[in-house]
């Protein structure tokens, strides 16, 4: 049972990875349900793809739906207003909607084909091959590398676009970028694992390391441990119990925020609390007017 589950024990470590650290962004931005809308707009293109005759497993399959995710990617990058008198999550949002029925239609004109689709949007990360573990492996290591380089373009835009676009850069340019590769990570790992199971490792690790950490750094190192421990967890309760992978990897998933919740609420929060009470204390009226008279 093992050696089984072994690759894709493997494959969810390499998920954690590069999710982790672009959850990090996503949850900077705002921008929560870019995954899901990347992910249908890459489900549309694969529906295309099997419409026109193409193995929905092949190569060319694969790169058309690359394609219509690099088109979500120039869309979500110019609809970055520089006002943002709309917000961006609006555009994704449409994005989601106009492509899960544009995909609806196309499926009732290739019904045979509708298990393939229903599999890539679900996943399967149990049937993961070690060839798919190392192919993976290599594309994000090439996008890992590439986020690397520019870290600093990346970040600044993030979290602070006003001291970007100060400093001349091009935001929508290098948001394409940032969506582009984005798209890359999310064509790849959905068909793996699946779109509920993706949005958990891109959201949920950047979201319980906010719970605890300030700092990018930290929160990667939050992340990246949650992750890892989240996915043994969630693996070996399919195992015990019985159960699907991927869901009880998901469901593991939200116990443990749930739990680092109450964590952070019971020795963090609680401290904060006290700290403000103590601050509130020194401003007492009388102290107050003691300090003026001074």
């Amino acid at each position: 049972m093992l050696q089984f589950l072994i690759w894709p024990f493997v494959a969810s470590l390499i998920l954690t990875g590069i999710h982790a650290y672009l959850g990090v962004h996503v949850v900077e931005r705002g921008v929560i349900f870019v995954d899901l809308a990347l992910a249908q707009i890459a489900a549309l293109g694969a529906t295309i793809a099997i419409l026109i005759g193409m193995d929905p497993h092949g190569t060319g399959a694969y790169w058309l739906s690359l394609c219509f995710t690099f088109v979500g990617a120039a869309i979500f990058a110019f609809a970055r207003t520089r006002r943002g008198h709309i917000p961006q999550e609006a555009f994704i949002g449409i994005a989601y909607a106009v492509a899960s029925a544009a995909a609806i239609l196309a499926m009732s004109k290739a019904t045979g084909e509708t298990e393939h689709l229903k599999d890539m949007l679900v996943g399967n990360i149990l049937a993961v091959s070690r060839h798919d573990v190392f192919k993976t492996a290599i594309l994000y290591g090439v996008i890992g590398i590439f986020h690397y380089i520019f870290r600093r373009r990346f970040l600044l835009i993030s979290t602070d676009p006003e001291r970007a676009e100060a400093e001349g850069m091009s935001i929508r340019f290098w948001d394409f970028l940032f969506y582009a590769s984005f798209g890359f990570v999310v064509t790849s790992s959905v068909a793996i694992a699946g779109v509920l199971l993706v949005f958990c490792y891109l959201i949920v690790p950047s979201v319980g390391a906010m719970l605890f950490a300030d700092q990018v750094g930290r929160r990667l190192a939050i992340g990246w441990t949650m992750g890892t421990l989240v996915s043994a967890l969630g693996v070996y309760f399919s195992v015990l119990l019985d159960l699907p992978t991927g869901a009880a990897i998901v469901c593991t998933f939200g116990a443990v925020l749930v739990a680092m919740f109450f964590v952070h609420l019971l020795f963090f929060h609680g401290k904060q609390a006290r700290a403000l009470a103590g601050a509130g204390s020194v401003e007492d009226p009388k102290q107050r007017v003691l300090q003026e008279n001074r």
